[in-house]
């Protein structure tokens, strides 16, 4: 049986050199290249076949920061995500495996090295870097993190608009649902949220699922 893996990246550079780094290091490879979290939800929803992993930059078209994990989980939460980003600073490594992620694998890597880290995360294996210690680091916003994963892939993508400060009747004419659909949303997850405002909310939101400054690719 073949490995199906989606490479989730908007730089064609990057996806030409996984494709051939793993081609040439893994047998019976399928890759899948998305250039955004979207085209990697049609890909998972409109194929029977399993995919094996997703390899999912953290700045894409449509998401930023950890958006795009937290949306992949919550509509197939079994799908190992790994994140490969030029980003790799402790505190954003600490977040991707707090938030789920099957592995953080930082670009500046080698090729062969990113291999062997691809290959550990297919055998079961949650990766990071050797010099990062997530044990002695323990996330100081795992309990807001919880909050947000209680979160349902339409209120997530709720709340994405949210932050980027739509009003509700704009969120119901993007997502074609009603207006008062969108209310009930925004309800819930201020509730889940644990706030009492859109602010609030969107406040939260950034805080949790930034990872600082831009990445750079």
């Amino acid at each position: 049986m073949s490995t199906r893996i989606v490479i989730a990246d908007d730089h064609p550079m990057v996806q030409a050199a996984l494709r051939s780094a793993l081609v040439a290091a893994l047998p019976d490879l399928e890759l899948i290249a998305c250039r955004s979290v979207d085209e990697v939800l049609e890909v998972l929803s409109g194929d029977r076949r399993e995919v094996d992993l997703v390899l999912l930059d953290l700045t894409m078209p449509g998401t930023d920061g950890f958006a795009g994990l937290f949306l992949l989980h919550a509509h197939h939460p079994a799908l190992p995500v790994a994140i490969v980003s030029a980003k790799h600073d402790e505190a954003t490594i600490r977040k991707a495996i707090t938030f789920g992620a099957s592995g953080y694998i930082p670009k500046s890597l080698d090729l062969p090295e990113m291999v062997e880290a691809i290959r550990s995360i297919l055998d079961g294996e949650i990766w990071a870097p050797p010099r990062f210690a997530a044990a002695a680091t323990p996330d100081p916003d795992a309990a807001l993190s919880a909050r947000l994963a209680s979160l349902s892939s339409q209120q997530l993508r709720i709340l994405t608009k949210i932050v980027e400060g739509k009003l509700n009747k704009q969120i119901a004419g993007e997502m074609e649902i009603a207006e008062q659909t969108v209310k009930v949303h925004v309800s819930a997850i201020l509730r889940k949220l644990g706030v009492v405002s859109r602010t609030q909310a969107a406040v939260l939101c950034e805080r949790l699922l930034s990872t600082g400054a831009r990445d750079p690719g």
